[in-house]
């Protein structure tokens, strides 16, 4: 090769470096999220619209075992492994597309004994013997010039991918959290309506043993004692289904942290309190929650990741240029052992094009698909932000008029004990009717299981508050 076209060919890839710098398709802009300035002044009543303490939430309800079963679940729980495991596909994709950057080097060899054909005489080709063993050992390189930018989105969209898949495994923690705290609430509020049940149950049994003792003393009919014992069969009717519902919950503990469904049996045996909320909830603004909730940044990852897409699909209408090159041993004679001598030596190098003139129009309808899955990409983004301010605000809402029915309800529970004090009194002097006692007994059942419910309810509806407001999830700085 002359001096002059070797010069040619090095200028041109140097030319073709510098223009490394051009990158085809849409450069991605935040979208801005439309969030009111404040959460609407009836749902919030009650709560503290300052700063939210969301990322060990559970501990403002102030329960050690709680405390212990969500470290344990963060530790073992199985959807937390499989968001860990995409996490690492995701970084794998991205070393994959990073890895476009650099050349391509492949290291060849073969060896091949050939037999030459009569046509081809040895007497005119000096030295070349009738059967001959043909070496060849080297390597070859490729590397294409990212002139117009593919390999760079690629990246970009697969490091926005990575990022999404963080968000989507900060996602997971948030509902396992949620998850677990709601369970705990409601195994300890089946314990807690169960020992009403059984204290109803200890309550009627005196009372059917009244009405029994005043019908062998001619006092009152028969009628009497049978309302009394289909009055404390009704009562313990309901035990079988609410330890039923008890033995179940424990079950979805045990799953959750990641053990077989009777592995907490044991520990969560003894009767323990409803976890109580704090007097101090905070829940910030509803700015706060587009940077709080990791599905809204998933979300808004994965549309910056599909807006790069369009420029990897743009690039394929320009020139792809690759820069090529090989260095070879190659022998026809002798030994393998003596393939590596100089004059053996054979190479070749230099740039070189393809540009698809004609496709039938596919590579323009690939870019408007990928166009158009930009545009899914971003209404998913905006619907995602609206559910999540929904979710906020009926979670709220849910909170306040639910610790309004629990105030309420306690009421009703002191009423009705001094209403069943009072009844059980007039019927052992024979002043008011049986009928009587049988109403208020079962009323002062029915609202003792409302109000552990309710109270239930209350911890329930506030853990699904912080839940909506992306509570739980790790800083951007901590490691997952």
């Amino acid at each position: 090769m002359g001096a002059a076209p070797s010069r040619m060919i090095f200028r041109a890839t140097l030319v073709f470096l510098v223009c490394q710098g051009c990158t085809v398709g849409p450069d991605y802009i935040r979208p801005d999220a439309e969030a009111p300035d404040a959460w609407r002044q009836k749902a919030v009543r009650g709560l503290d619209t300052g700063h939210a303490d969301l990322q060990t939430w559970w501990t403002c309800l102030d329960d050690p075992l709680l405390n212990d079963l969500i470290e344990r679940a963060r530790q073992a729980n199985f959807d937390v492994k499989q968001a860990h495991a995409r996490v690492m596909q995701s970084r794998s994709l991205r070393a994959i597309a990073a890895g476009e950057r650099v050349p391509d080097i492949d290291a060849i060899g073969s060896y091949t004994r050939a037999r030459l054909s009569e046509g081809i005489s040895p007497l005119t080709t000096p030295g070349l013997k009738r059967t001959e063993n043909f070496y060849t050992a080297g390597g070859i390189a490729s590397w294409e010039i990212d002139l117009w930018g593919r390999i760079r989105r690629n990246v970009e969209s697969a490091d926005y991918s990575l990022e999404a898949a963080f968000e989507d495994l900060r996602d997971v923690l948030v509902v396992l959290y949620a998850d677990v705290a709601i369970n705990y609430v409601q195994l300890r509020t089946l314990q807690a309506r169960i020992q009403f049940a059984e204290e109803n149950v200890k309550r009627q049994k005196a009372t059917l043993l009244l009405t029994a003792e005043r019908f062998k003393a001619g006092l009152v009919p028969q009628l009497d004692v049978r309302q009394a014992e289909l009055n404390l069969a009704r009562t313990e009717s309901s035990i079988p289904r609410l330890k039923q519902t008890l033995k179940q919950t424990t079950h979805r503990l045990g799953v959750l942290t990641g053990h077989n469904p009777d592995a907490l049996y044991e520990e969560l045996s003894d009767v323990g309190s409803i976890p109580k909320p704090g007097d101090d909830i905070g829940v910030g603004v509803p700015a706060d929650l587009i940077r709080q909730r990791p599905d809204i940044r998933s979300a808004e990852r994965r549309l910056a990741a599909q807006t790069a897409q369009i420029g990897v699909a743009t690039a394929l209408l320009y020139p792809q240029f690759t820069l090529f090159g090989d260095l070879l041993f190659e022998s026809a004679r002798g030994s393998f052992s003596g393939i590596f001598r100089a004059g053996n030596i054979s190479w070749s190098w230099g740039p070189s094009f393809t540009w698809n003139i004609f496709d039938g129009d596919r590579i323009r309808s690939n870019i408007r698909f990928e166009e158009t899955l930009t545009d899914e990409a971003y209404f998913d983004y905006r619907q995602t932000v609206l559910e999540a301010l929904e979710d906020v605000e009926n979670s709220m809402v849910a909170y306040v008029q639910e610790c309004d029915r629990r105030d309420k309800l306690y009421d009703s529970v002191v009423a009705a004990k001094e209403s069943v004090d009072l009844v059980t009194t007039l019927y052992r002097t024979g002043l008011v009717d049986f009928q009587n006692v049988l109403d208020m007994e079962r009323s002062l059942f029915e609202q003792q299981d409302e109000f552990e419910s309710s109270r239930g309810t209350v911890t329930t509806n506030l853990i699904n508050i912080y839940r909506a407001l992306g509570g739980g999830w790790p800083s951007q700085q901590e490691q997952i």
